[in-house]
């Protein structure tokens, strides 16, 4: 396998890994995908007298990928032909920008190859404002509270992920999260390095743009208690991140949220520090003992805990792998189905929210159909107002990709029909995007819809689309090949 690839499309045509589970090899459909994105764009690029890679870096090329979807799977893509030369068209359709929350961030440095890193830092980062982002905000007086500060952003370690998310994507607000490790203190951010990310990115901003997870490993039982009220009262996390079927040093298996005497000291100390959300990574089995990654166990630990808010990373989705044979047998999404059956059982539990990170991304690019089942059921399931909008980005690049993907993703009118799923309306995907986010995290949305524009990471965003922007078109996980 091989990792920190460029996409050869906008969209990419190959599974990406964030290394919680293995890729699958390229599927017929999305080599189909990459050859047709690729003739569209060339005709285009053509027709407009400027090069592929220049149309690539407009709307147009976006709209590109997207038709070689729908040529390719069938109309799952709200997109016309006339976008790839009017790119204005479908904007003036979907009216007011989407105020988009995305909860799982993950940090990944532009260093991330170690054979290419100088090439790697080098297409990552290319305008010099970047460069130095703490003088470039200083000296443009576009946040005055940093007239002292004298570093540059070459200080920061995570530059890339700032021009990945908030300059190449529409997000407005992120949640930083981390894969785990031996110990929570030893993952791979750990939860002090996470809180400084988010404070510093909002120290720069002038307003919140970030907010972090702390981590919960209550398998170490006493220790663990002791390391959440530090990072409660110290760090001001703003939610616990879990794996289940993660296995601390000394451990040889996983853990069940609703073990009364592993897991349920640790939502105590949760409820008693006032951090009440509880984000748990479920499906793409994690772990020695797959099984743990199952969010079965969730049901008895919300009801036991109805005062604090779980939600569950990746849908539950156990994955791609031998996916398009289950379902075509059984018409089943495996684990994701089961759950959402088991929900419908317990139609008064509201404290259970899906989350797509990854999920979205590997469905979307490689079984639209699929894809369009799962965003059926969990929303029949759980609720319009219970599906959290995140991509896992950066380990797929920009987050962008996903956004406009999700943004003209259609379920098709036959299986609303056929199996009452709800369709992907305006209102529903504003709720998805945003709106279910900032309820659980206490975020106002007009506030900060009016904030943002004006705070220095959106004044520098401006300046930057006006100059051209350079998406990097990577991606920072693996791939087979």
């Amino acid at each position: 396998m091989k990792k920190g690839m460029t996409f050869p499309t906008p969209i990419p045509t190959q599974i990406v890994s964030n290394e919680e589970f293995f890729p699958i090899d390229q599927t017929a459909e999305q080599a189909r995908v990459e050859q047709v994105t690729g003739e569209l764009v060339a005709k285009a690029a053509g027709r407009l007298g400027v090069t592929r890679r220049e149309f690539l870096t407009t709307a147009g090329g976006m709209a590109a990928a997207l038709l070689a979807m729908n040529d390719s799977f069938g109309r799952f893509f709200n997109i016309e032909k006339i976008e790839l030369f009017e790119t204005a068209a479908f904007a003036e359709q979907q009216g007011n920008p989407y105020f988009i929350f995305d909860v799982q961030t993950h940090y990944v440095s532009s260093h991330y190859d170690p054979s290419d890193a100088e090439a790697n830092r080098k297409g990552a980062v290319s305008k010099q404002a970047l460069l130095s982002l703490r003088k470039y905000i200083r000296e443009m007086g576009l946040n005055p509270k940093l007239a002292g500060d004298r570093g540059t952003l070459d200080d920061l370690s995570w530059k890339n992920f700032v021009k990945e998310v908030f300059f190449d994507s529409e997000t407005t607000v992120g949640l930083i999260s981390t894969p785990p490790g031996p110990y929570p203190q030893e993952a791979v951010v750990p939860p002090r390095e996470m809180a400084h990310i988010r404070d510093e990115i909002n120290r720069l901003a002038g307003s919140q743009r970030m907010l972090a997870h702390g981590l919960a490993t209550p398998q170490l039982g006493a220790a663990d208690c002791e390391f959440m009220a530090m990072q409660a009262e110290t760090l001001k996390v703003d939610a616990w991140k879990c794996y289940t079927g993660s296995c601390p040093k000394g451990f040889d298996r996983g853990w069940r949220m609703d073990d009364e005497h592993i897991a349920y000291p640790m939502l105590e100390q949760a409820r008693k520090l006032n951090v009440k959300r509880i984000c748990v990574h479920k499906g793409l089995p994690l772990g020695p003992v797959p099984d743990y990654n199952h969010p079965r166990d969730l049901i008895k630990a919300a009801k036991d805990f109805p005062d604090l808010n779980f939600v569950v990373y990746h849908a539950g989705f156990r994955g791609v792998a031998s996916i398009e044979q289950i379902f075509a047998k059984t018409g089943e999404i495996p684990w994701t189905t089961e759950f959402c059956r088991m929900k419908e059982q317990e139609p008064g539990l509201s404290n259970i929210y899906m989350e797509l990170g990854s999920t979205f991304a590997q469905l979307v690019t490689t079984y639209p159909l699929i894809c369009a089942h799962l965003l059926g059921q969990i929303i029949r399931s759980f609720g319009m107002d219970h599906v959290l909008w995140g991509t896992d980005s950066i380990w797929y690049g920009t987050p962008q990709w996903q956004i406009e993907a999700f943004r003209r993703f259609q379920i098709p009118d036959q299986l609303i029909e056929k199996h009452q799923y709800q369709p992907l309306t305006r209102r529903a995907k504003e709720q998805v995007f945003g709106f279910n986010s900032a309820r659980v995290f206490g975020v106002d949305v007009e506030a900060k819809r009016r904030e943002v524009p004006n705070d220095a990471l959106g004044r520098l965003r401006m300046s930057y689309l006006e100059e051209g922007p350079e998406p990097s078109r990577r991606a920072y996980g693996w791939v087979v090949g």
